[in-house]
């Protein structure tokens, strides 16, 4: 198999894990506050990476990290926390569709920030996948009327930092090491959300309890396993590609919905859903 193949399926993957983070999300939200809930989610994904760090390492993390390794790990990490927090608050004001279609706008917003701040070139085929997917993403995330709310130009916010972290870690996950970069990341993470939580966000046990499950899938593979695999990936892919791939969380997100929560799917849905996958094909031609 191919770097780029090998690449690909990673970031599959990833889209595979994050989709069904989202019924992981709306589960938890019932329990606890959504910084209390990132917070512990990004803490338990730190930890368990942070572990394996140090048992390949074999020395105290401190001696093991490079500075600019930490510097641009914790430059990841504020980035994710900046984008994850405005798309948290913006949904308080939106619905889940419209704010899911606005996030995966970074879909068209990579390769667009390709292009225009680093001289990027990319061919037709990557233009019109990303359209597709883009095009797709509406089909299956925006169902009713659309007016441009407070809470869209959060989420709006949001896609941009999204941009920004796909595109930080296309550029520098080939120049450090990948679990480390990972692992720095979610500890900034967790730090900032818990910093916001503890300011605004009450937490009780029978929460904690009741939001058990989706913290573990939330922690250990959502973040551990996701976000990881991202940076894994992006060693070896184009970040335009990464978007495009990445984007299917989505359908992902719909498919867990389906089968987990029983909830139903449209035509609509499912056209949306096909074009998104259509858009992937040709973006890897």
């Amino acid at each position: 198999m191919s770097r780029r193949w090998f690449a690909n399926s990673l970031l599959l993957i990833t889209a595979a894990v994050w989709g069904l983070a989202f019924v992981a999300q709306r589960v938890g939200m019932d329990y606890i506050g959504p910084f209390t809930f990132n917070g512990l989610r990004f803490a338990l994904g730190a930890a368990a990476l942070g572990l394996i760090v140090r048992l390949r390492e074999g020395r105290p993390l401190h001696r093991a990290l490079p500075r600019t390794s930490v510097r641009r790990g914790l430059a990841l990490g504020v980035v994710l926390f900046v984008a994850s927090s405005f798309q948290q608050v913006g949904m308080v004001y939106t619905t889940a569709g419209k704010a899911g279609f606005i996030t995966g706008l970074y879909v068209v917003l990579v390769p667009l920030a390709g292009a225009l701040l680093l001289g990027e070139r990319h061919g037709a085929q990557v233009w019109l996948a990303a359209g597709m997917a883009a095009a797709g993403l509406y089909l299956l995330s925006v169902t009713g009327g659309w007016r441009m709310e407070k809470g869209d130009l959060l989420v709006l916010v949001s896609a941009f930092f999204w941009t920004a972290h796909v595109m930080l870690v296309g550029r520098w996950a080939t120049e450090h090491d990948s679990l480390t970069l990972a692992a720095l990341q979610f500890a900034a993470v967790a730090v900032l959300s818990g910093a916001v939580a503890a300011g605004w966000e009450s937490v009780t046990f029978a929460g904690l309890q009741g939001a058990l499950w989706a913290i573990l899938y939330g922690g250990l593979i959502s973040v551990g396993v996701g976000y990881t695999l991202q940076v894994v990936a992006q060693q070896y892919a184009v970040p335009a590609h990464a978007a495009i791939i990445m984007s299917l969380e989505a359908v992902f997100a719909m498919l867990g919905g389906v089968v987990l929560l029983g909830e139903g799917v449209t035509v609509r849905g499912v056209l949306g859903a096909a074009l998104m996958l259509a858009g992937m094909v040709v973006s890897q031609r």
